[in-house]
C-alpha cells in the first residue's frame, strides 16, 4: 500500500509545535477576552489596568511566534508560562482559570516538543507484530 501524499498544511504542522502554540494563542485570547465583560462578572480587575492587557497580549505573541518561528520555541515558551502564570494576578484570575490552564498547558507541549521526533503513529505501526490467527495456530 502506496503512503498518502500529506498535504502542505499537513507538512507544516508537523515541523512544528502546532497544538502548544495555537492553545497559548487561544489562552492568551480568551484571557484578553475576559478583560471586556461587564464589571458585574468581574472578580479581580487586577493591579494596573495596562498589565491586564499587555500580559495576555505577549501570550497570542509568543503562540504565534512559537509556530511561525519554531526554532525559538524554548524561549518562547519560558516567556509563555512566566506570562500565563502572570495572568492570575492581573487578569481575572487568568482568564477564570480557562485561559489561565490553555497558555500553561500549551508552554508546556511547545517545550516539550522535540523537532526531529517521527510521529509516533509510524512507530507503532511499524513495529506492530500481525496477531496469529486462528488457523496459524492449529497448523
Amino acid at each position: 500500500m502506496a503512503p498518502r501524499p500529506r498535504s502542505a498544511f499537513g507538512r507544516w504542522r508537523a515541523g512544528r509545535p502546532f497544538w502548544g502554540g495555537l492553545l497559548l494563542t487561544l489562552g492568551g485570547t480568551e484571557v484578553l477576552l475576559t478583560e471586556k465583560v461587564s464589571l458585574k462578572v468581574v472578580m479581580h480587575i487586577g493591579m494596573q489596568g495596562l498589565a491586564g492587557y499587555l500580559l495576555p497580549a505577549v501570550m497570542m505573541l509568543c503562540g504565534l511566534l512559537i509556530l511561525f518561528n519554531p526554532a525559538q520555541r524554548l524561549f518562547y515558551s519560558i516567556i509563555g508560562i512566566l506570562v500565563t502564570l502572570g495572568t492570575w494576578l492581573t487578569s481575572n484570575l487568568g482568564g477564570f482559570f480557562i485561559g489561565l490552564l490553555l497558555g500553561a498547558t500549551g508552554s508546556c507541549l511547545s517545550f516539550g516538543w522535540l523537532p526531529d521526533q517521527e510521529p509516533r503513529r509510524r512507530l507503532l505501526r511499524r513495529h506492530r507484530t500481525p496477531a496469529p490467527t486462528a488457523d496459524s495456530a492449529a497448523s
